[in-house]
């Protein structure tokens, strides 16, 4: 009976362990960092690492406004207009396909979030990439999900997606955004670096003994008041 006991008690501890970490384990080198894990609400998550080729289905959701702006887990800003997304376990970096189900559209997004932590979902698209496939609309919808490249399995055709940068700025346009001011450099440096916008750049100039951050460069008042409304910035528009 003793025995009987503790094979059922095994077979209930590995079905948990199971439905806990929804992935199947994937092999990785030695050579590869031990990937940390992390505790939100009370529950234990653990990342893991994901091969090229390797497909996942759940539920996806979308989010954006209400996170705008904000820091994402790997310490990038979160922009609701770019093609990222949010999950619970995949290495950061990792570039996936995802394929809504209900109807076949697909988007490639770059994982560089934690998230969602809600029962049943296992993907959260940033509205731009959940436009794409229709969630704008439905808010959730069942989604296949193809690994395209990962931070330590290079894929030639994805690899250089993992860590997009943007530093194309308009410099022949004069108006700016101001969105803060400071006694010191040091906080308007700290203030700076809270900031990140697609094809702008976050600047600091030294006016009448104060640090000043500002967003640049703009051609007219008319496409800064558009951007300052579109990102719901708090600041005014100079030049």
């Amino acid at each position: 009976m003793k025995y009987i006991f503790l094979i059922i008690t095994l077979l209930f501890i590995g079905c948990s362990q199971r439905d806990e970490n929804i992935y199947v384990p994937s092999s990785a080198s030695k050579s590869t960092p031990k990937l940390k894990p992390y505790k939100v609400l009370g529950r234990w998550y653990y990342p893991r690492y994901v091969n090229v080729g390797e497909t996942f289905r759940g539920i996806s959701s979308w989010y954006g406004p209400n996170f705008h702006g904000k820091l994402t887990a790997n310490g990038e800003i979160y922009d609701m207009y770019a093609l990222t997304a949010a999950n619970k376990i995949m290495p950061m970096n990792t570039i996936i396909k995802v394929t809504n189900l209900d109807n076949q559209k697909s988007v490639i997004v770059r994982v560089n979030d934690r998230g969602p932590f809600v029962k049943d979902r296992i993907l959260d698209l940033s509205y731009a990439a959940g436009k794409k496939i229709g969630l704008n609309k439905t808010g959730t919808a069942p989604v296949e999900i193809e690994v395209l490249s990962t931070p330590y399995q290079k894929n030639p055709k994805y690899s250089k997606s993992s860590k997009k940068t943007y530093k194309k700025v308009i410099k022949n346009g004069k108006i700016k955004i101001q969105i803060g001011a400071f006694s010191s450099y040091s906080r308007a440096k700290v203030f700076k670096n809270s900031f990140w916008f697609k094809n702008k750049q976050i600047i600091i100039k030294e006016i009448d003994n104060r640090y000043k951050v500002f967003v640049a460069y703009f051609k007219t008042y008319n496409e800064a008041k558009r951007f300052k409304n579109r990102y719901n910035i708090k600041g005014f528009i100079v030049k």
